[in-house]
């Protein structure tokens, strides 16, 4: 984990998500319209997680690497398997999801590859995502040579103690370095402007033109000068319009 983050810092914001609920859809929008790891999906819908991420890889279509690194996967924590150069090869299934969750108590498992033991990860509910599913399956023995320094050193950079937030429409990543103040502060500032957004719409009848790419509510007499506006209105000139 990068000696720069501020751990009390990164617990208020995964706090802060988990508390508002704050969607992969509004992260990626405080991120600018980032963060998304595209071709994930949940395997089981309406479940919704956060946390800090501990990267996990495994490589050449062996799962030897998977198995011994989440021996050391921390509660609450989100274990992020990433599968290089397995093809379309499951590198886990029910096996590696009961240790995770129940003898590791990792909150999430979400996995750049594949899945397999589909009916027993839908039956059990595991807070899962991954590319899809399938029964075939890697082996499990230990890999001819290590996977490249200059391919797992870039991902490791990007993903270890950054935070995940997983939901129906995917998974979002934040990065190690995006984890700041200001980050803290406009992922508040977005939940005002739901709030606001929605207050316009069932309250003031606006149409979606008015509140979304007008944003009427910024020079309304009625609403320009309350707080809540005011506030805005830092986030709004920094970030782009939602779509």
């Amino acid at each position: 984990m990068s000696e720069t983050i501020d751990s009390a810092l990164r617990d208020k914001i995964v706090d802060l998500i988990q508390v508002n609920r704050i969607s992969t859809t509004e992260v990626a929008d405080v991120l600018g319209k980032t963060g998304h790891i595209e071709g994930l999906a949940p395997i089981n819908p309406q479940i919704f997680k956060a946390g800090i991420v501990e990267f996990i890889y495994t490589h050449d279509g062996s799962n030897y690497e998977m198995h011994r690194q989440i021996e050391s996967v921390g509660k609450g924590r989100i274990a992020y398997i990433h599968a290089i150069n397995c093809a379309k090869r499951a590198v886990m299934g029910d096996l590696v999801s009961k240790y995770l969750y129940l003898y590791r108590q990792a909150a999430a498992v979400v996995v750049d590859g594949y899945v397999r033991d589909a009916h027993s990860l839908i039956k059990e509910r595991y807070p899962l995502w991954a590319r899809g599913v399938t029964p075939i399956g890697c082996v499990n023995a230990k890999p001819e040579r290590p996977a490249a320094d200059d391919v797992v050193a870039p991902l490791r950079q990007r993903f270890h103690g950054g935070i995940m937030v997983c939901d129906d429409s995917g998974v979002v990543l934040i990065e190690p370095s995006q984890i700041t103040s200001d980050l803290h502060e406009r992922l508040n500032l977005i939940e005002l402007q739901e709030d606001l957004w929605y207050d316009c719409l069932d309250s003031d009848k606006m149409s979606t033109f008015d509140v979304v790419c007008q944003k009427k509510y910024l020079t309304d007499p009625a609403m320009m000068n309350l707080p809540k506006v005011v506030r805005l209105k830092k986030f709004l000139a920094g970030a782009p319009p939602r779509k």
